[in-house]
């Protein structure tokens, strides 16, 4: 990474005009406290965890959506927000650096397309509004919930009684808490996505808040449908060119992509981008 586009990159951060979207990559030194294993979150490692460690079939290992979808229609919906919760609700993990770095600059929106807890966790001792996006219900045409933490608990809340000024932690793809909601199956992101396109999946505030922003895609492989079609929608409205990609080794269609959508590719990892942050820091208490 330049030391050009770093300096742009995390003074907008800082300014929160960049908005941090984080993918399955910032969680890579999360580890399970007892076994000391990796936490499961891109698509390989979540289909091997949620088949109880075997391969499945070339066409299902190819997204974990079209896995999940297989073993939904074999077990039953309910198996996979039963896996999802023990995953990530009920397991415990060490944190990761990348969200200890959030921790301690506390930006005012995130998105987070993981499902696991650890973003909320870092904003446990102050109050925030979490959004959670739903999928395949039928009471309403909105695809979220918002919840209100009071810096003890959460409660459902309705778009009027969002307070504008707390910081707004949005998670697409699920949480365990305050209750377990999950879009895992391909029926999921189809009706989401679905959704989403028609603006039902982000409220309206939020709408408003994200026009003219830029973003920094974080961890976030874009060779996969599921994935490119929730980002594309989600930052709508940013301004141009949309922000950065941290990819190292970007495929050809990745490539493309992130032409066509004016994202900029950045020849960086998650490691690289916490050990420059590092760098700037001791920088800064040097000068």
């Amino acid at each position: 990474m330049s030391a050009t586009v770093f300096s742009e990159i995390l003074a907008g951060l800082y300014d929160n005009k960049v908005i941090p979207y984080l993918g399955p990559g910032v969680l890579f030194d999360a580890k399970n406290k007892l076994t000391g294993e990796a936490m499961p979150a891109d698509s390989n490692s979540l289909i091997l965890a949620m088949n109880n460690g075997r391969p499945m079939a070339p066409k299902l290992m190819y997204e974990f959506p079209r896995a999940a979808m297989n073993l939904e229609l074999k077990r039953g919906r309910n198996f996979l927000g039963q896996f999802l919760n023990k995953l990530y609700g009920e397991t415990e993990w060490t944190r990761s650096a990348l969200h200890d770095w959030l921790n301690e600059w506390r930006p005012a929106y995130v998105i987070d397309i993981n499902r696991d807890t650890q973003l909320q966790d870092s904003y446990a001792d102050e109050e925030h509004t979490l959004i959670v996006g739903l999928a395949r219900i039928t009471a309403s045409h909105f695809r979220f919930k918002i919840y209100h933490y009071d810096g003890s608990a959460y409660f459902e809340i309705t778009q009027e009684q969002v307070d504008p000024r707390l910081t707004v932690l949005f998670k697409p793809m699920g949480t365990p808490k305050p209750e377990a909601n999950f879009i895992a199956s391909d029926a999921d992101y189809v009706d989401y996505i679905t959704e989403l396109m028609g603006g039902f999946a982000i409220p309206d505030f939020l709408k408003e808040y994200r026009k003219g922003k830029q973003y920094l895609l974080i961890g976030l492989p874009l060779n996969r449908d599921s994935e490119r079609m929730v980002m594309s929608d989600i930052i709508r409205d940013a301004s141009e060119p949309k922000g950065w990609v941290l990819n190292k080794n970007p495929t050809d269609k990745e490539i493309r992509f992130c032409k066509k959508m004016g994202l900029e590719i950045v020849d960086a990892g998650v490691e690289e981008l916490l050990a420059a942050v590092n760098s700037a820091e001791l920088l800064s208490d040097v000068a």
